[in-house]
C-alpha cells in the first residue's frame, strides 16, 4: 500500500501523522511518500519537498512563489502519474492540493482532501472544481460538511485531533510551574503564526502591543512560542532589532504549554485559536495580509467572522482585530481588559465546552477509516448534527 500525501504546514504535520499513525493500524506495511513535515518524517515519511516551501499565505503573497510552486507541483504529478500511489490525500494548503488532485483523479487516483478550504465563507465558486477534484472531502466541522452534502460531494466529517488530544477540564498548574511562574502573575502568550509571511507582519506589531500593555500593568510577563527554529531566529531577530521595553521570552515550540499557562492569548487567526479555544483561554485573534489581498478577500467574503471559535459559536466570543485595525494601541487595549476582568473567562467556558464535546471525535480514526472504505467502495457516512451525548471524556 503507497499513499502518497501533500501537507503545506504545522497544522497540516499534525493532521498528517495522526492519521498515519491510524492508516498504520489498518496497512502496517504501508509507505508514505509526497511532501510532509518533520512530524510526519520522524514516522516514517519520505517527503521529496521541505513543507516550508508550500507555506505561504494571501493572494498576492502566493503570486511571489508561483513559478516555484507550479513547478512543485507539476513535478509531483508526473512522479505520481508514473508511479501511481493507491490513494493521494492532499491536507489542507488549497491553493496546491486542488489542482494536484484533480489532475491525479484525472489519471484515475483516488484523491482525498482533509480540511476543507473555506468554499462556505468566500469563493464558492470553488465547490465546482472541487468536486471534480476529489472522490472524498474530510471535514474537521460539521457546518462544513453540510455544505458539501447540499453540493453533492462525498463527505465525512470527522472532527478534530487537537479536541481529542486536549481533555475537557484543564489545570493551569503545571504548564505555569513549567515557567516558574507565580500564582498571581499574570502572563499573555504572543502567537504571530507559524508562517515567515505572518510572523513577519504580526510579531512587530505583538511586540509593541507587548510593551503598552507592560507599560500599563508592570506585572504582566510574556512569553512568544515560535513554530519551529526558523521562526524562533526570525522572531529573535526582530527583538533585537526593535530593542523593546520589555522582556519577551521566545521559546522553541511548547506552544500548548504556553497558551495552557497564559491568562490571555493574543494570536494569529488560523487552527492556534481553535487549541485555544479547547484550552478554555480567553483571546484576541489578528491577521494582517497585504492591502491589495485583503481588499479582494473582504468582497469576496460570505462570513461575518475569520477565527475558528467565532465560526463555531456562530457568534461573536472572542474580538477579532484585523488589518489597519491591528495597532499596537487596539490590541493592548482588548489585552489589558481582558487581564484585568476575570469574568470573561467563565463566560467563555461554558460555549468553549460545549463546542468541544461536539469536536471530540477521535478523528485520527475517523480520517482513516473513511480513506480505508474509500478504497474499499465503502460509500461516506452522512454528516451528524452537533450531538450533546458526546459528552465524556471517552
Amino acid at each position: 500500500m503507497r499513499i502518497a500525501i501533500v501537507v503545506g504546514e504545522t497544522s497540516g504535520d499534525m493532521l498528517g501523522i495522526g492519521l498515519m499513525k491510524a492508516l498504520k493500524k489498518q496497512y502496517p506495511e504501508a509507505t508514505f511518500e509526497g511532501i510532509g513535515g518533520p512530524l510526519m518524517e520522524a514516522e516514517g515519511f519520505k517527503s521529496f519537498v521541505a513543507m516550508e516551501r508550500l507555506a505561504v499565505m494571501g493572494l498576492v503573497e502566493i503570486l511571489g512563489r508561483l513559478f516555484e510552486l507550479l513547478k512543485v507541483r507539476k513535478k509531483l504529478v508526473k512522479y505520481w502519474q508514473k508511479n501511481p500511489p493507491d490513494v493521494f490525500i492532499g491536507i489542507d494548503a488549497p491553493e496546491f492540493n486542488t489542482q494536484l488532485e484533480y489532475k491525479l483523479k484525472q489519471s484515475g487516483i483516488k484523491t482525498v482532501h482533509y480540511v476543507s478550504p473555506s468554499v462556505w465563507a468566500w469563493r464558492s465558486n470553488r465547490i465546482h472544481k472541487i468536486k471534480k477534484s476529489v472522490d472524498l472531502m474530510l471535514t474537521l466541522f460539521p457546518f462544513e460538511a453540510k455544505f458539501y452534502q447540499q453540493h453533492d460531494v462525498p463527505v465525512t466529517f470527522v472532527g478534530h485531533n487537537l479536541a481529542d488530544s486536549i481533555p475537557f477540564e484543564n489545570r493551569a498548574e503545571d504548564a505555569r510551574h513549567a515557567f516558574h511562574l507565580d500564582a498571581d502573575e499574570k502572563v499573555v502568550c504572543l502567537m504571530p503564526g507559524s508562517r515567515g509571511s505572518e510572523v513577519e507582519k504580526l510579531a512587530p506589531v505583538f511586540i509593541q502591543t507587548a510593551e503598552l500593555v507592560f507599560k500599563h500593568n508592570p506585572h504582566v510577563r510574556f512569553i512568544l512560542p515560535a513554530a519551529n527554529k526558523v521562526r524562533m531566529q526570525q522572531v529573535e531577530q526582530l527583538i533585537k532589532e526593535m530593542n523593546p521595553n520589555v522582556k519577551i521570552e521566545v521559546v522553541d515550540g511548547n506552544s500548548k504549554t504556553c497558551m495552557q499557562a497564559a491568562d490571555v492569548i493574543l494570536l494569529a487567526s488560523g487552527t492556534a485559536t481553535l487549541e485555544g479555544m479547547l484550552l478554555k483561554k480567553p483571546m484576541i485573534v489578528s491577521y494582517i495580509v497585504s492591502p491589495i489581498t485583503y481588499r479582494i478577500m473582504r468582497r469576496l467574503l460570505k462570513q461575518d467572522f475569520i477565527s475558528l471559535p467565532n465560526l463555531l459559536a456562530g457568534r461573536e466570543v472572542v474580538p477579532e482585530i484585523l488589518q489597519d485595525q491591528a495597532t499596537a494601541e487596539n490590541l493592548a487595549q482588548a489585552v489589558n481588559e481582558r487581564i484585568e476582568d476575570e469574568s470573561l473567562i467563565h463566560q467563555l467556558q461554558e460555549t468553549f465546552l460545549f463546542i468541544h464535546k461536539q469536536l471530540k471525535r477521535d478523528a485520527n480514526e475517523q480520517a482513516a477509516n473513511a480513506v480505508v472504505n474509500l478504497l474499499q467502495g465503502a460509500k461516506s457516512k452522512p454528516v451528524s448534527e452537533f450531538d450533546s451525548s458526546r459528552s465524556d471524556d471517552g
